[in-house]
C-alpha cells in the first residue's frame, strides 16, 4: 500500500475555516439555514463546521443535525452482513429552510441521493446545498456536484480516500491510499 497525505494539521483546519467563510457569504447569520451531517463520517465535518461558525458568528443560532441513510441506500439489500443503522438526530424543522448537507468524501453520488431521500421525512426544504471535504471528481454514478469543496482529488477506482478526524482517529488527516504494484 502506498499512502499520500493530501491534507493534515494546520492546512486541514484552514480548509474548514475557508468552507465556513464561504457558507457565511451565502447564508449570512444562518437564521434560515441548517446543517445536516450524513452518517457515519459526515457528522464530524458538520460538528466541526458548526463549532467554527459559532466562533465566527457569536449569538447566531446554528442548527446542526445528523442524518442516517442506511435504509435509503440502493445497495442495502445486496450486502451479506446485517446492516447496523446509525442514529438520526434532527431536532428542528427543515420545511422552508436552506439545508446544507455535509459529507467527508463525495465519490459516486449514491450517498447524496440516499440522503436526499431520507431528508424528505423531515419536510421540504427551500433549497439543498452540498458541502464535501473531499471531492473525487471523476467517478460519479449519479449527476451530483458539491456547492462547497475542501479539496478536489483526481483518483482511480482502485484508490481510496481516507479522512481521519481528531475526535475519533486522533488526528485530522486526508490520505489517498493506493495498492502497491
Amino acid at each position: 500500500m502506498q499512502n499520500l497525505t493530501l491534507l493534515d494539521g494546520q492546512k486541514f483546519q484552514i480548509t474548514i475555516q475557508r468552507l465556513c467563510r464561504q457558507l457565511i457569504e451565502n447564508h449570512d447569520d444562518f437564521s434560515g439555514s441548517v446543517l445536516i451531517g450524513i452518517q457515519p463520517r459526515g457528522i464530524y465535518l458538520a460538528y466541526r463546521v458548526a463549532e467554527e461558525l459559532r466562533k465566527i458568528l457569536p449569538g447566531s443560532k446554528i442548527e446542526q443535525g445528523d442524518l442516517d441513510i442506511t435504509f435509503y441506500r440502493d445497495d442495502f439489500r445486496r450486502r451479506n452482513s446485517p446492516l447496523v443503522p446509525n442514529q438520526t438526530k434532527i431536532d428542528f424543522i427543515i420545511e422552508g429552510k436552506k439545508v446544507i448537507m455535509m459529507d467527508d468524501v463525495l465519490w459516486t453520488g449514491r450517498t447524496i441521493r440516499a440522503a436526499m431521500d431520507a431528508m424528505q421525512a423531515f419536510g421540504r426544504p427551500e433549497k439543498v446545498e452540498l458541502l464535501a471535504l473531499v471531492d473525487r471528481r471523476y467517478s460519479r454514478h449519479i449527476p451530483v456536484a458539491a456547492d462547497y469543496v475542501g479539496i478536489e482529488v483526481d483518483s482511480i477506482a482502485s484508490q481510496k480516500v481516507v479522512v481521519s478526524w481528531k475526535e475519533t482517529d486522533g488526528e485530522d488527516r486526508i490520505v489517498l491510499v493506493s495498492e502497491a504494484k
